[in-house]
């Protein structure tokens, strides 16, 4: 397991946590005005995870239901019983109605100070979301540094996957942080001017282009 943490200005804080079953982040985004902090994906068993018992974690942030990213959500709720688990209206997750809160498109939620946006995203998968505040976007399996998710399982498509990349988080601004689901890149952050710039899956010149790419990228692996 490896540990960053990364204080990015004086209203919030993230911390990085890779493990899981396949180089899966686990992030901790804590409101530095309320103390308020939140899970993004349960990929981690929670004995990882530092919270005091004073700073306990309100909520987890799921950003699609694949097995690798929610695996302990039952370990948080058994340790944290009041924990909220946030996910698409049309997950099947581990938890029970009293926990759950289904998070629409362009909703917003709060997070202490911070008002963080859920975009639908699918694509790598039918229940994909990306959580947006600021400058950063917490993007799961939509969205790696240099590439994309896969479309390769039940619940893919690709031309979802289009949709979301261009028409959603491309258009968000290019000074726009990643913080993606697992550690693929040479870097586990970046921009998304910089990914661009490193990424043919991101450079398509029409949604036909994206999907041929796609079908040769995904011959590679």
């Amino acid at each position: 397991m490896r540990k960053n943490i990364n204080k990015l200005n004086s209203t919030f804080s993230i911390q990085s946590f890779e493990g899981g079953y396949d180089k899966n982040f686990s992030y901790i985004l804590t409101c530095l005005k309320t103390t308020e902090s939140i899970i993004i994906d349960a990929s981690l068993h929670p004995s990882i995870l530092e919270f005091s018992q004073e700073n306990k974690p309100s909520a987890i942030f799921i950003t699609h239901s694949h097995n690798d990213h929610v695996k302990y959500i039952k370990s948080f709720i058994d340790r944290y019983p009041d924990i909220k688990i946030v996910g698409h209206p049309e997950s099947k997750l581990n938890t029970s109605e009293n926990n759950y809160f289904p998070s629409m498109h362009n909703s917003t939620i709060k997070v202490g100070k911070l008002n963080i946006k859920t975009l639908h995203t699918p694509g790598h998968y039918f229940d994909s979301i990306c959580f947006h505040f600021e400058n950063i976007i917490f993007t799961g399996d939509t969205m790696f540094v240099g590439r994309t998710g896969r479309t390769i399982s039940n619940g893919s498509s690709v031309k979802d996957l289009y949709n979301s990349i261009y028409k959603t988080l491309l258009s968000l601004p290019k000074s726009t942080i990643i913080y993606p689901g697992h550690n693929y890149g040479e870097v586990p952050n970046i921009s998304i001017r910089k990914n661009i710039e490193i990424s043919p899956l991101l450079q398509a010149n029409d949604k036909n282009d994206f999907i041929n790419k796609m079908k040769d990228y995904e011959k590679t692996k």
